[in-house]
C-alpha cells in the first residue's frame, strides 16, 4: 500500500497567502515522514480551496522535496487545451525529476461551466477526448487520440518526458462508463473521500473484466485520530462540515442549462452525494489508533493496488502535524 497527503489549500482562518505556504510546509513533512506521494485538488472560484492552478504548487513543491510523488487530482481536463496542458506535464516531469502522476477529472460546478464556457452535460466527454489527446501527446504517441476535434498535424511538443510512460489516473464517482474508459486505456482510477469500499470493489472489477488487470487505484481519506472515537469525530466534524458547505457553495452558482428534467435530477443527487458529511465521516479513517488501522486493514484487504491519500480533519496546521506523525509512527508500522 502507497501512502499519502491530499492537498487541497484550505484557508480556514487565515489569509490566503499563509494556507497556500502551510501547504506547502505540510507537503515537505510529509516526505520527512516518508510518505509516498502528494495529490494535489483543482478548485476555481471560492475562497476555502484556494487552489486553481495545482501545476504551479507543483512545481514549487517539486523544488522544496527530493523523493515524494507529485500527483494531480485532478486537472479539470475539459477546461484546458491539451497541447498547453501536455507541455505543463513534460516540464512537471523535468522539474520534478520523473516523479509526476497525472490524475485528470471532468469538473461540473456550474461556476466553472459558465466562466469557461462549458456545457456541464458535456463534461464527461470532453475529459475523455483530452485526456486521450493528452496521452498521446505526453506519451509520443499519436495514434492514441480517436476524437476529431484536435489537429495535431505538425505538433512536436518540447521537452520531451524522462520517463518512457507517465502514469494516469481518471477520477470517477463510481460511474461505469468512466471505469470502462480508464479500463480500455490503462489508465488507473481515483475515487473521492465519500466513496465506500464497496463501491470501490465492484468497480476494479469492472475495470478488470475489461482489462484483465486491476487498476492501481487512489482512495482519498478523511483523516482524523484522537484517544478516542467520539474525541476524533468530535476534532472532524467541524472541518468536514465547512469543506461541504464551502464546496455547496461554489457549486451553488447557477446558469441557464439545457433542460433535461431527468438529466438534471440525475445531476442534482450525484452532487449531493459527493458532497455529504455523513459519507465522510463514515468512510474517514477516523477514531482511535485501534479504530485507524482496522479501516486501513479494510481497504487493503478489499481493494487491490491502493494509494490512500490522507487529508487531515483539522483546521490546525499544527494538529495536523501531530496527526501525520501519529499516523506514520502508530499506525503505518501495522499496515
Amino acid at each position: 500500500m502507497k501512502v499519502g497527503l491530499f492537498c487541497l489549500v484550505e484557508n480556514y482562518d487565515t489569509s490566503v497567502n499563509e494556507a497556500i505556504f502551510e501547504q506547502i510546509r505540510q507537503v515537505v513533512y510529509a516526505e520527512q515522514l516518508g510518505f509516498d506521494e502528494v495529490w494535489f485538488g483543482e478548485h476555481h472560484f471560492n475562497g476555502f480551496s484556494v487552489i486553481p492552478d495545482p501545476s504551479l504548487l507543483m512545481a514549487y513543491a517539486a523544488a522544496k522535496t527530493d523523493r515524494i510523488k507529485l500527483g494531480t487530482a485532478g486537472f479539470l481536463a475539459p477546461f484546458y487545451n491539451p497541447i498547453r496542458l501536455s507541455e505543463s506535464i513534460n516540464v512537471l516531469e523535468h522539474l520534478s525529476v520523473g516523479r509526476i502522476n497525472a490524475g485528470f477529472a471532468k469538473g461540473g460546478f456550474a461556476a466553472d461551466s459558465k466562466h469557461f464556457l462549458k456545457s456541464s452535460d458535456e463534461l464527461r466527454d470532453m475529459m475523455f477526448e483530452s485526456v486521450e489527446a493528452v496521452d498521446a501527446l505526453v506519451n509520443q504517441n499519436l495514434s492514441l487520440y480517436h476524437g476529431k476535434y484536435i489537429d495535431f498535424d505538425g505538433v512536436d511538443l518540447h521537452p520531451k518526458p524522462l520517463r518512457e510512460k507517465i502514469p494516469f489516473y481518471i477520477a470517477t464517482f463510481s460511474s461505469p462508463v468512466t471505469v470502462e474508459f480508464a479500463a480500455r486505456h490503462g489508465y488507473g482510477l481515483m475515487f473521492s473521500q465519500g466513496a465506500t469500499v464497496q463501491e470501490c470493489v465492484e468497480m476494479q472489477k469492472l475495470y478488470k473484466e475489461i482489462a484483465g488487470s486491476y487498476p492501481e487505484t487512489v482512495i482519498l481519506r478523511v483523516f482524523c485520530v484522537a484517544d478516542t472515537k467520539e474525541a476524533a469525530v468530535d476534532i472532524a466534524k467541524p472541518a468536514i462540515d465547512h469543506f461541504i458547505k464551502s464546496m455547496r457553495a461554489a457549486s451553488a452558482q447557477s446558469m441557464k442549462p439545457v433542460w433535461d428534467e431527468e438529466n438534471y435530477k440525475k445531476l442534482l443527487e450525484q452532487r449531493y452525494e459527493f458532497f455529504a458529511g455523513e459519507n465522510f465521516l463514515l468512510n474517514g479513517i477516523i477514531g482511535t489508533q485501534e479504530d485507524c488501522i482496522a479501516k486501513i486493514k479494510e481497504i487493503d484487504r478489499e481493494v487491490k493496488n491502493v494509494h490512500l491519500i490522507l487529508k487531515p480533519a483539522t483546521a490546525d496546521f499544527g494538529e495536523s502535524k501531530i496527526m501525520l506523525n501519529t499516523f506514520n509512527s502508530k499506525i503505518r508500522p501495522h499496515i
